[in-house]
């Protein structure tokens, strides 16, 4: 969700949560941020598009981990360098970034030099598309560029909304996956609903499981089979599906179609392909049943972030407890976060709750 999909509504959330946009909504009609996030969202009544809510999951809640920090430290793909002054400065491999973040209300720990030897810097100060909106104080650099996460090759690209193609606090997710993959000692479908571009259906086809990736951009789609070659992942069982998400999942469930993990990175607001619409609060409870609802007689893992929206971590974790009562296993629920490297600071940049079977 962003101009190709249905993302980030930056709501101007609480100090926790993650302060951007992830991708501006579909709609042209709405009206631009400071850094590309879409203004105010227009009411849609719930009654009118979800007229008979599921009814609550009976049994004994799941056991619960909270809070959870998980976090991902500098390494060799990404460091998180230094924050200060609503700003990030990054490392992705040999490039240097500096990008907006809200929620660094700090001062900066580097000195003005190492801020100013960088590579690209995300200016916002044009309404064009495309790269009009960075500036490459070095060389120009073009509109893609080779990044990795893992051993895992694949493009980063200098949107006009900010953003690169990967949000590396999602690593602490990849990794518990890919684990429940390898030591499931049996074939395992993933379902990865609003995937992006693609890394964390990449990182579970290289893993062994058999991905199906649902966006709702052809743009990202496209991203993503890209990187799926640049990956030289290419004879890997990967479906890519541009549709909506919920109409997707619902579609699943009356055609019995089951899968053993699903992960469920939905926007604050968006809309899809037809113009359907989607608002976090209203429609993440039926999400989270849907997901439950296509689970295999197996399960391993339903794992939700949520960016941008004015809620404690509790909210989502309560909501999960609640959709998998009866289905035992463990509900976690926290913030993923960054820490720096100049500092050691923690950039919260997310809120996630995670259920994993017992």
């Amino acid at each position: 969700m962003k101009p190709p999909r249905e993302k980030r509504r930056d709501a101007r959330p609480r100090p926790h949560a993650a302060g951007r946009d992830r991708r501006p909504p579909r709609d042209p009609s709405q009206q631009k941020g400071p850094a590309g996030a879409p203004a105010t969202t227009p009411p849609v009544s719930q009654a009118a598009r979800n007229p008979t809510p599921r009814p609550r999951r009976s049994g004994a809640l799941p056991a619960e981990t909270v809070p959870l920090i998980l976090e991902v430290t500098p390494n060799e793909d990404y460091a998180l360098l230094d924050s200060g002054g609503g700003e990030k400065l990054e490392q992705y491999g040999p490039y240097r970034i500096v990008r907006p973040e809200g929620q660094a209300i700090w001062s900066r720990a580097l000195p003005d030099a190492d801020w100013n030897d960088v590579d690209a810097i995300f200016t916002g100060d044009t309404d064009e598309e495309g790269m009009g909106r960075w500036r490459f104080p070095k060389e120009a650099l073009g509109e893609t560029w080779p990044m990795r996460h893992d051993g895992i090759d694949y493009l980063g690209r200098f949107t006009s909304f900010r953003h690169v193609g990967v949000f590396p606090e999602q690593a602490s997710h990849w990794r518990q996956m890919e684990a429940l993959i390898r030591g499931a000692g049996r074939p395992v479908k993933v379902l990865n609903l609003f995937g992006y571009t693609g890394i964390a259906s990449l990182v579970a086809a290289r893993a062994g499981a058999e991905v199906t990736h649902v966006d709702a951009s052809k743009k990202a789609i496209g991203w993503a089979r890209e990187n799926q070659e640049v990956a030289r992942l290419g004879d890997r069982p990967i479906r890519w599906i541009c549709e909506d998400a919920k109409k997707f999942a619902e579609r699943e469930e009356r055609r019995g179609s089951r899968y053993d993990i699903v992960l469920l990175d939905p926007p604050a607001y968006g809309r899809g392909p037809k113009g359907e619409v989607w608002q976090l609060f209203e429609d993440l409870p039926d999400m989270v049943a849907l997901a439950r609802s296509i689970l295999t007689d197996r399960p391993l893992a339903v794992v939700l972030t949520a960016y941008s929206i004015r809620a404690s971590f509790f909210a989502i974790h309560a909501l999960m407890r609640d959709g998998f009562a009866g289905m035992g296993g463990r509900v976690e629920s926290g913030e993923l976060v960054i820490r720096e490297k100049a500092a050691g600071r923690a950039l919260s940049t997310s809120l996630f709750s995670r259920w994993v079977a017992a």
